[in-house]
């Protein structure tokens, strides 16, 4: 049974706070409430919920500063706000807006059109959540389904690209700095598949640091050589100079492609083959010489 989309209300009206909770419950939601900033910033920590609506008056912050600080928290820095809110101003408009909120609703307002507001925000969400947002590139889920389909077809291939000890250093550089790794690796694998590859391969992710290439099995062996040749080429640029010039390289990452063909064997799920894959890595590029 799928469990109910969480909602927090951040309401410090007890009669809308109530009726809002009572009319979403209706609905099938499972509704939160409070009435404090600093209440709704301590529930998220235990129970994030899948889409906030946000009062700007409060007893103790404004809701931007409630806003603010949600951006800040990893947990929360995606979930849809909707502002519900008094302040019918175009400047508290465009703040609200500026904090990522996806929708401003000024009182009185129209319960079926704030349910409406609702609903389509929690479906944008849930496509969003279908694609890692660092890269752009589907998830692991979206990755999977889309094997499936191609096991049946035969002739199929599937390159499995990690980078191993990403996460050391995004602890030691910066988790900005991992980030931009991951862009690059996938705008690498990208521009591989524009050139050797044909325009049904799919590019996705099989979890945050491995990538996954869906292609011909004719394209396998032509693709893998481009991707070791560019990735060689562009791994020295991912450390600060020094780390480089130096030698002394406190995190080092390194490329690892494995390679699984539709005619080496029978795989009766999209998880064999990506576990196969897995198994057939080998290191493409290691830590970095200073080449600069």
């Amino acid at each position: 049974m799928t469990k109910p989309e969480k909602i927090l209300i951040v309401e410090d009206d007890p009669d809308t706070a109530t009726m809002l909770s009572a009319y979403f419950e209706a609905q099938g939601y499972k509704a939160l409430t409070v009435s404090w900033g600093n209440d709704a910033l301590k529930l998220v920590q235990e129970n994030v919920p899948d889409l906030i609506i946000q009062d700007i008056r409060l007893p103790d912050m404004d809701g931007y500063q409630v806003v603010s600080e949600l951006r800040k928290n990893t947990r929360t820095s995606h979930t849809p706000i909707i502002f519900l809110t008094e302040r019918k101003g175009q400047d508290d408009k465009i703040a609200a807006l500026e904090l990522g909120a996806v929708d401003y609703i000024t009182k009185p307002f129209d319960m079926q059109e704030l349910s409406l507001r609702v609903r389509n925000a929690l479906r944008r969400a849930s496509y969003a959540s279908l694609v890692n947002p660092v890269t752009g590139l589907p998830d692991q889920q979206v990755t999977e389904s889309r094997l499936q389909e191609w096991l049946d077809q035969g002739h199929w291939a599937v390159i499995l690209v990690s980078i191993a000890g990403l996460e050391a250093f995004s602890e030691a550089y910066g988790f900005v700095a991992g980030d931009d790794v991951l862009r690059a690796i996938s705008l690498i694998i990208s521009n591989v598949v524009d050139d050797a590859g044909t325009r049904e391969d799919l590019i996705g992710h099989a979890d945050r640091a491995s990538f996954v290439l869906l292609t011909q099995e004719d394209k396998a062996q032509d693709i893998r050589e481009r991707l070791a040749s560019r990735l060689e080429k562009a791994f020295p640029y991912f450390y600060p100079v020094q780390a480089v010039e130096s030698g002394q390289n406190p995190a080092p990452m390194r490329a690892q492609v494995g390679v699984v063909l539709a005619s080496s064997g029978r795989y009766d799920s999209p998880r064999a083959v990506l576990n196969a894959a897995m198994r057939a890595r080998r290191t493409l590029v290691a830590t970095p010489r200073p080449n600069r």
